[in-house]
């Protein structure tokens, strides 16, 4: 688990690997019943921490604005990570679904009780947010965000990722 500050609110980042019960999970969510309620993300469309970062400043400017365009917290987390318009979309594909194995799990301002409750939530095994680039599906990724060859030859995934989370609403 990692806890990282965002404008002054923690967001607290824990990777999970061999996730078993995705499907309870995904049912849990949708019915609003997820106690605590957290963010899953797949993990696969994720090279780095630091795209999540800027979703999650989107985020809590959405929040402070009191205008968030899903139901909560933190599944607006997962429509700004995703880069897309199109909220039904954007939770299914950046969200985890029925088979996800490899999940990444974000609470915002989590306390180490919900830290735990969530260690005990999800039935995979823990890893380290530096397996992250090792692991993400880099060609899903650059299809699902439309980054050419061309542009990572001047920039990283990461930072291209980050500029369509950060472009979204301009576009």
């Amino acid at each position: 688990m990692k806890v990282l500050d965002v404008n002054g609110s923690s967001l607290s980042l824990a990777l999970f690997t061999d996730v078993t019960n995705s499907r309870e999970l995904l049912k849990s969510m949708q019915a609003g019943t997820l106690e605590p309620e957290v963010a899953f993300l797949n993990a696969l469309l994720i090279p780095d921490a630091f795209p999540v970062l800027a979703a999650a400043h989107k985020t809590l400017v959405s929040k402070s604005r009191e205008s968030l365009t899903t139901r909560t917290l933190h599944s607006e987390l997962v429509y700004n990570y995703s880069g897309s318009k199109h909220i039904t979309e954007s939770l299914k594909r950046c969200g985890i679904s029925e088979n996800s194995t490899y999940v990444l799990v974000a609470r915002f301002n989590a306390s180490p009780d919900e830290m735990k409750a969530i260690e005990k939530l999800v039935g995979g095994k823990e890893i380290d947010l530096e397996e992250l680039e090792a692991r993400a599906d880099k060609a899903q990724i650059q299809k699902h965000y439309k980054i050419s060859g061309l542009e990572l030859g001047i920039s990283s995934l990461p930072d291209a990722i980050t500029c369509r989370i950060a472009a979204r609403d301009a576009l």
